[in-house]
């Protein structure tokens, strides 16, 4: 795999197919971009089914093509929000004159269109199109309009077209779409930065068979590694125990328990610029971890009683080191969410925290969405339900803007 491209590594790209002869150019692009390591989803329009089929894009990208917005079997469920939110990043790939239009103008009758409306994820358009169509003030607008609104804009590009005209409105080549695929997720906000993570669960042992742990999956954390990494930043991940892959190019550091996390933090501090503590750390441990089996007998069989001891307060340690790095904490409630976070905030000298309700299943622990808070002394911002690669982005953006005010 290309090392340029390695932004593309796990990325979920709803890819959204319309109108125009260059939808046959759909299917490599499809290929090409799982050979990067993304995730396709489809959408296609009815006019695109007219130059590719269905099957051939389900085939390559070995799931359902979606066609429509009214289908029982999916808006059930409100099937285009969950597409909406499972993406990272939505492409379309042609962009005809007509779907510009349309996006521009807020249209929202067709499943695609109203994915785009729905999405709090970037999108981006690939026009393709007749050279006198492309050049007519009315596309000139709605492109102008899209780029305004902050939709990214991927080519045209200059050459023969298929109805023997030459001029702009040529569907940029595959590998350009890819390149420039890529590009859209390679921010730099964080060039020059060395960023520590933590993420995951921590164990505490009771004896050699049994600890104590926490549900956390470590996806947030290892998202916000993948984002920070995007952004140019070195990363440090320093992991409790998952069952993920730590993200190419970031430095693992695999621990278990919550004074082992905390002595590696500590290791590393003087490197860091920016701490991002996601880890659901065990606040307490056993006071003494037994070097046996803890076995049940006429005594014990029906009580076992432990004490417990607290574990460092990685955080709050953090924050409080001179020089203190640019401290965000993640605040997993499941009642006044916003309240514990705030005084969380406030008690521990964090510059930023992010508050989420893990007792919602929809967005806690093992999810691939979540929907937080992101609060700090002066205000705050709600983030509605997305994919916690998608918020990793906006949290690192946020991080950037408000290191960026202190400079």
């Amino acid at each position: 795999m290309d090392n340029t491209l390695l932004t593309l590594r796990n990325r979920r790209i709803l890819l959204g197919v319309t109108g125009g002869i260059a939808a046959y150019k759909a299917a490599e692009l499809t290929r090409r971009l799982q050979d990067q390591g993304a995730k396709i989803r489809i959408i296609m329009t009815r006019s695109a089914t007219e130059f590719i089929t269905p099957l051939t894009l389900q085939a390559l990208s070995t799931n359902p093509v979606h066609l429509d917005l009214l289908n029982p079997d999916t808006e059930s469920a409100m099937g285009h929000i969950e597409l909406a939110r499972w993406a990272d990043l939505i492409l379309i790939v042609p962009a005809s004159a007509n779907f510009l239009a349309r996006l521009a103008s807020g249209h929202s009758d067709d499943l695609l269109t109203t994915v785009c409306l729905a999405a709090e994820c970037p999108v981006a358009v690939a026009p393709a199109m007749n050279q006198a169509m492309w050049a007519k003030p009315a596309t000139q607008a709605n492109q102008k309009l899209l780029v305004s609104r902050g939709v990214h804009l991927l080519g045209p590009d200059h050459g023969i077209q298929a109805c023997g005209d030459t001029g702009a409105g040529r569907l940029l080549e595959i590998d350009r779409l890819i390149l420039a695929t890529s590009e859209l997720f390679d921010s730099g906000e964080l060039t020059g930065k060395t960023v520590m993570i933590t993420a995951g669960p921590t164990r505490e042992a009771i004896d050699p068979v049994r600890y104590i742990s926490n549900h956390s999956s470590g996806k947030q954390g290892y998202a916000l590694a993948q984002a920070a990494l995007d952004a140019g930043a070195r990363v440090i991940l320093i992991s409790g125990p998952t069952q993920l892959a730590a993200p190419d190019r970031a430095e693992l550091v695999s621990v278990v328990s919550a004074q082992d996390m905390h002595d590696n933090v500590q290791s590393r501090l003087s490197e860091t610029d920016i701490f991002v503590g996601v880890a659901a750390v065990a606040d307490y441990r056993p006071k003494l971890a037994q070097n046996q089996k803890i076995k049940k007998n006429a005594a014990n069989k029906r009580t076992l009683t432990l004490e417990f001891v607290e574990n460092p307060d990685i955080i709050a340690e953090v924050a409080d080191s001179v020089p203190k790095p640019f401290t965000v904490g993640f605040a997993a409630e499941t009642e006044n969410i916003e309240a514990y976070a705030r005084k969380k905030l406030i008690e521990k000298k964090l510059d930023l925290i992010i508050a989420n309700n893990v007792a919602n299943a929809q967005i806690g622990f093992n999810s691939d969405l979540n929907e937080t808070t992101i609060l700090w002394q002066e205000g705050k911002v709600n983030m509605p339900t997305m994919s916690k690669r998608a918020l990793s982005e906006k949290i690192v953006t946020i991080i950037s803007q408000h290191i960026k005010q202190r400079i």
